[in-house]
């Protein structure tokens, strides 16, 4: 006899989980504003040529079609007096990215008992955690940006700023990556790069623009060394986009962040995504060799991340001796069903995550290939391993596996 069981979703879930899509989904859009514009006015000044006929106050402009239109665009300087009454400022795009990031943070991280710690990196207190996690982004804008306001970045080319900036990221990357859960740590990473970066935009871009302004306006010459020192930042940013979209999406690819080299995994991707922005809208012919570097740090992070076979000696020795169904459907039971099942009894990561369900033992055997990969090669399930999966259960999985996932 069929008996059906009614699923009793606690409000409180509910609205996590539609305050956790509405979150992401806002950050999504807002991103893409945000770095839509950043990389157009970027192209845009790599794309400007002298006006044909030479214009008092313009330094370039470019004619442009899109969606049936033509259109001019001109970079100017303006005079005193010159700037109109109504300009378009590009800020709350950035903005807004920040506030649904830092809110996600929180939601996902803070108030959440599931993403960030993991026992077996380290032990230090939740507290603690989330005190390291917003001190990271208030010291780390602070020592940014002192940096690159000293003489080390005032006096071109800047190459020992750039160089300091890349050992405290790597520094940082590291030690995070030693006392977070690997997937709160690329998201800390990611948070302190996003906090710089809008801080780039509020802090330093857009006074040096209202102090120009206000010149204008009021009848003196603007000093436009100020607009290029504020455009040094702009340049920043574009460099920290790519890597900080990779972390974005990192959370989906558990192989990247799961291993204990996570933190190498990282910053080869962090190379990748900005020598690919290099070669997208950098200057001059050397920018398609930068291509190069981007390749070879991608097969670096797949390499790190590629997972070590679980099949050792001893599992290939005792394949004949194969776990019973009933043991195997056991730490199933304990270990992934919590999430994994119609009736979860932990719904901190929502409905049944990707679908993937162990009510049956038809089902379990449908899905031992993933089970290999993610719980005995990778590692990577539980995750932050929250249910305790021991190494002999995920032996006894494995052994499981390797004698074909018998029911029996």
């Amino acid at each position: 006899m069929f008996v059906q069981r009614e699923i009793t979703v606690p409000m409180t879930s509910w609205l996590a989980d539609w305050t956790n899509l509405l979150l992401r989904w806002t950050h999504f859009i807002a991103g893409i504003a945000w770095i839509g514009s950043s990389f157009y006015f970027i192209w845009l000044d790599r794309a400007l040529a002298a006006p044909a006929a030479p214009r008092a106050g313009v330094e370039g402009d470019l004619w442009m079609v899109h969606s049936g239109g033509f259109y001019q665009v001109e970079k100017r300087r303006p005079g005193p007096g010159e700037v109109p009454a109504v300009l378009h400022w590009f800020k709350w795009e950035a903005m807004f990215t920040w506030i649904t990031g830092i809110s996600l943070l929180v939601l996902v991280y803070y108030l959440s008992g599931a993403y960030l710690l993991d026992p077996s990196v380290s032990r230090i207190s939740r507290s603690t955690a989330i005190a390291l996690g917003l001190g990271l982004l208030v010291v780390g804008w602070l020592v940014y940006d002192g940096l690159w306001s000293s003489r080390l970045a005032t006096r071109p080319p800047p190459r020992l700023a750039t160089t300091i900036s890349l050992i405290l990221l790597a520094g940082v990357s590291y030690a995070l990556c030693q006392l977070l859960s690997g997937r709160a740590a690329f998201m800390h990473i990611g948070s302190l790069l996003g906090t710089i970066m809008v801080a780039n935009v509020w802090m330093r871009i857009l006074p040096a623009q209202r102090e120009m302004l206000a010149a204008t306006r009021g009848g003196r010459p603007a000093d436009f060394t100020l607009g290029e020192h504020a455009k040094q930042r702009s340049v920043h940013n574009s460099y920290m986009t790519f890597p900080l979209l990779f972390i974005m999406l990192s959370n989906h690819y558990p192989a990247t962040y799961a291993g204990p080299r996570n933190w190498l995994v990282l910053l080869f991707l962090f190379i990748a995504g900005a020598a690919v922005r290099h070669a997208m809208i950098g200057r001059g012919a050397s920018t398609r060799w930068a291509l190069v570097p981007a390749a070879l740090a991608l097969a670096g992070a797949m390499f790190l991340s590629a997972p070590k076979r679980a099949a050792t000696a001893q599992t290939r020795a005792t394949a004949d001796t194969v776990p019973s169904f009933a043991a195997v459907r056991s730490v199933v039971s304990q270990r992934c069903q919590p999430c994994h099942s119609q009736y979860q009894s932990d719904r901190t990561f929502g409905p049944a995550p990707g679908g993937v369900t162990f009510d049956t033992p038809e089902s379990i055997v449908r899905f031992a290939e993933r089970i290999r990969v993610r719980a005995v090669e990778t590692k990577t399930m539980p995750l932050a391993n929250k249910t305790g999966m021991t190494d002999q259960e995920r032996e006894l999985l494995a052994r499981w596996i390797v004698a074909g996932a018998p029911l029996q």
